[in-house]
């Protein structure tokens, strides 16, 4: 036992290291506190986008001057054309956070009028914890050309499996680093013993 006193330290400094790597983070929105606003490129804020990995539980964090804009999360088709009127949630306080709970894609405007269309919009994917991404799937083949007899539908052999439910559970996601510092902390505990 007295041979693992010198290396308690390490282990704690590995074990903390590991769990933090698994922690749900605030993300400020374009890198930096004043990003929520009409980039220089319109491509800006997109670009900064495929730089980084969102993951459920993370949470994205919008600054912005509250008397002159806001964010609104849209659907695509209003992501895309930028219209503001039928927005899915609006934000107006100039210090919006986003807890992104579920899995897939979301997509943010700003609701100044004219800013959308000069760039100040957002779409991110945001990555489940716990599920790799699947094949990507073929396009399915052209069906013959149909007989001139009637016949009864067919039933497919193999249907489609419904996709899983989005898992939300934040507390695995700090679960999966403590496993693998558990897990590097018993080899090393086996090395030095």
């Amino acid at each position: 036992m007295a041979s693992l006193i010198p290396i308690l330290p390490f282990m704690f400094l590995l074990f903390t290291t590991f769990y933090h790597f698994g922690e749900a983070r605030t993300i400020a929105v374009g890198g930096s506190s004043d990003a929520w606003k009409v980039p220089e490129s319109p491509n800006t804020l997109n670009h900064w986008a495929g730089t980084v990995r969102f993951h459920v539980g993370d949470t994205l964090l919008f600054k912005y001057d509250s008397k002159v804009d806001s964010v609104l999360q849209v659907t695509k088709e209003n992501y895309e054309s930028c219209k503001t009127e039928k927005h899915l949630k609006e934000y107006k306080d100039g210090d919006t956070k986003v807890h992104l709970n579920v899995s897939g894609p979301y997509f943010f405007i700003s609701g100044a009028n004219g800013n959308c269309g000069k760039g100040e919009k957002v779409s991110i994917v945001v990555q489940s914890t716990h599920h790799k991404p699947g094949p990507v799937s073929t396009p399915p083949t052209p069906s013959p050309k149909p007989s001139t007899t009637p016949t009864t539908p067919a039933v497919p052999k193999n249907p489609a499996a419904p996709a899983p439910a989005p898992n939300t559970a934040v507390g695995l996601v700090a679960g999966n680093g403590i496993f693998w510092a558990s897990v590097l902390a018993a080899i090393i505990g086996l090395v030095f013993v």
